[in-house]
């Protein structure tokens, strides 16, 4: 795969001349309405701690895209997804706009979203950690003693959220998601992350990483529970290199830790606007996007020999 080399502001003047309606804007991805569909576009825009930061990072869309695409195909016999087979090519799109685009792009069924986020944790790290160390809980449930920091979980455990369209979304217990959704949905909803968790797990364990945590989207196409949004990228999963992994030590994220590490650093407040990222932070974190990707491709190669 090409790395396209292009200016954001190629990126953003492309999306500016796109002939379809709006339906929201992300952080990371602007997405158009095309009646029954969606069309997804991922910009190379990075937030940290509820900022869109200045500094992009060249690439990241494509291989974000890259890489939910793969994961939608890979595990489409665990749970169906919303993408399908067109392409931005497929449209009736400026051609100049659809060559700049469609490596970032994804055409995508809608979905009656469920506002839930399904986390699934494999190791302690994170809100998890933070949790556990206080009150020795993870999602209210508790854990066996002793436990430090990067260590795996006996299993997996789900250990959904709610979602909150500004701010942090808020961790609940599997009990209260029981009460608000149902036991039904809140079982399946469950069951199937948990599926996925452990398919993307013995995946991404052939590639030399430990997949510590995750966290998936669903909604309901035609009534049917549907994988939407993305499928463990690094924006929405914590790879470690399995190698590095030593107990009590939580070893470096393949994504933009890099970048929070420097913010921490930079006596930053936390509030917009935030501070440019310097070149060398950048070309780091762009280099962890693409080594996830090529590792997992190098797997799916091997397995394809």
């Amino acid at each position: 795969m090409s790395w396209p080399d292009r200016e954001v502001d190629t990126v953003s003047e492309a999306i500016e001349r796109l002939p379809f309606p709006a339906f929201r804007s992300g952080k990371v991805r602007e997405v158009f309405d095309l009646g029954d569909r969606l069309l997804m576009i991922a910009t190379d825009r990075l937030s940290a701690f509820d900022v869109v930061l200045p500094t992009p990072i060249p690439g990241k869309g494509v291989v974000l895209t890259a890489i939910s695409s793969e994961w939608f195909a890979r595990s489409g016999r665990i749970v169906p997804n919303h993408l399908t087979t067109e392409t931005l090519l497929d449209l009736d799109v400026d051609p100049d706009v659809a060559q700049i685009l469609q490596p970032r792009s994804m055409i995508v069924r809608k979905a009656d979203r469920i506002d839930i986020e399904c986390v699934v944790r494999g190791n302690l790290a994170g809100s998890g950690w933070r949790e556990y160390r206080t009150s020795g809980t993870l999602a209210e449930e508790v854990l066996p003693p002793g436990l430090v920091l990067g260590d795996p979980l006996p299993s997996p455990r789900f250990t959904p959220a709610a979602k909150v369209d500004s701010g942090h979304d808020e961790n609940i217990s599997r009990a209260t998601l029981r009460n608000e959704i149902g036991a039904e949905l809140a079982d399946r909803l469950e069951e199937t992350s948990l599926a996925l968790f452990r398919f993307g797990r013995e995946f991404a364990a052939r590639a030399g990483f430990i997949l510590a945590d995750t966290k998936f989207e669903f909604g309901l196409v035609d009534g049917e529970l549907t994988l939407i949004d993305e499928a463990l990228t690094p924006d929405s999963s914590r790879y470690w290199d399995a190698a590095q992994w030593q107990r009590g030590v939580e070893p470096p994220s393949f994504d933009k830790q890099i970048v929070r590490d420097w913010l921490e650093r930079s006596g930053w407040n936390k509030e917009a606007p935030g501070p440019e990222i310097p070149e060398v932070v950048v070309e780091q974190t762009a280099e962890k996007y693409r080594q996830v990707h090529q590792r997992l491709g190098a797997v799916e190669e091997a397995g394809q020999r």
